[in-house]
């Protein structure tokens, strides 16, 4: 029985959880906060910040797992080598981890290294490096923390007026130690999609439909599979994949978004697991989704093929306030057909934080997405979080 530790628990995790241990894995939820979604189903858990290295060696050293699996970005990354020099396999690699966790060393990965197509960008980690970034980008452009997750510090500047707050918002929405912006010139394009990759020990690597997803306030609201788009930027899109995958090396499922353009494809980002814009595959859109395809991959076990079943969309259920979370609606919710939900089980609430999906799709081939989009919406806007 192979032993799994998982540094993050959420609701992403918590898939992962599941996938492993339908495959008989002993599982370890790891988190800075007790009650996380994945740890209600591991095996056992452990409560530390993982950006204490101390405390990660610590629960490494108690738990002697055979493959550790990062989830989020705030992990003491750089122990990671040394796990995997001690025979622990890192999936998909502590390089993989280590580079995703920070957009300055991915951005300079695809776009100066394997020469992939991005928007301009520049760096800053004071407020006169960030009005000189911006004079040189130019407006509109994008604001990220370095390292952050589900849009947290990111926005978008119009307006001089607007640099103080986009700056002071960029800062104090980094997590970790980091304290760095990238400014990013604004692409005008007219889709986003993330192409699931899953790269194999021994096999090809192997893409999911594409997935088109809707963000705001730089998270995703929505996310519909398969996204139509030209073959040849498809194509294009695979292509920058096996060399980003290849660069980073190890096996698992990676979640790479574009922006699709008039003048070709942009890669935009990578995170080296399960992507939340692909929780529209826990509609039965593959025939398997993609946290059972992180499981297959991480573990060495091959994956003949991807299939694609019939379309779907998924739709996010969000908070409105900080407090304990109590669900209304339920039954309204559930009554649609072609339908699911799933609740993620987060034991707070904040503003805007995902609290729980809403499912759809389409067995008979009779609806477009544009009909299975309004369906998703209205399954999630079903559901009250009080």
């Amino acid at each position: 029985m192979k032993k799994v530790m998982l540094l993050g628990s959420g609701e992403l995790g918590k898939e992962v959880i599941i996938a492993l241990q339908r495959l008989g894995c002993f599982t370890i939820a790891c988190d800075s906060y007790a009650g996380a979604p994945a740890m209600q189903v591991a095996d056992t858990f452990e409560v530390f910040s993982m950006l204490d290295g101390d405390s990660l060696d610590a629960a490494v050293a108690k738990h002697q797992p055979d493959i550790i699996v990062p989830e989020v970005e705030s992990i003491r990354t750089d122990r990671l080598y040394d796990f995997e020099q001690r025979g622990i396999q890192v999936t998909p690699s502590a390089q993989a981890a280590n580079f995703t966790m920070n957009r300055k060393l991915i951005r300079d990965l695809a776009a100066k290294d394997l020469g992939l197509k991005t928007a301009p960008y520049q760096y800053a980690t004071t407020f006169q490096e960030f009005k000189s970034a911006v004079a040189a980008i130019g407006m509109p452009c994008v604001i990220k923390p370095l390292m952050s997750s589900s849009g947290k510090g990111q926005s978008i500047v119009k307006k001089a007026s607007e640099l103080e707050y986009a700056f002071t918002y960029a800062m104090e929405g980094s997590r970790g130690d980091l304290k760095e912006i990238i400014i990013e010139g604004f692409i005008d394009f007219h889709t986003e999609i993330t192409l699931l990759t899953v790269t194999q020990k021994e096999g090809a690597t192997l893409f999911c439909a594409p997935i088109g997803h809707r963000q705001e306030r730089g998270d995703y609201q929505e996310s519909w599979q398969p996204c139509a788009m030209d073959g040849e930027q498809l194509l294009e899109a695979q292509r920058m994949a096996i060399k980003v995958t290849k660069a980073l090396g190890g096996e698992g499922l990676w979640g790479i978004e574009y922006f699709l353009a008039s003048d070709g494809v942009y890669f935009s980002e990578l995170s080296p697991r399960p992507h939340d814009t692909g929780m529209v595959t826990l509609a039965g859109t593959q025939n398997f989704n993609e946290f059972e395809l992180h499981a297959r991959a991480l573990l060495g076990l091959p994956i003949a093929k991807i299939e694609q079943r019939y379309p779907g969309v998924s739709a996010v259920v969000l908070a409105s306030k900080d407090g304990v979370p109590h669900y209304g609606g339920l039954e309204k919710a559930c009554g649609y057909e072609q339908s699911d939900i799933k609740i993620f089980g987060k034991p707070t609430t904040r503003p805007f934080r995902r609290m729980a999906v809403a499912l759809t799709y389409d067995r008979t081939g009779e609806e477009s997405m544009d009909e299975l989009r309004e369906r998703a919406a209205k399954i999630a806007a079903e559901i009250t979080v009080h």
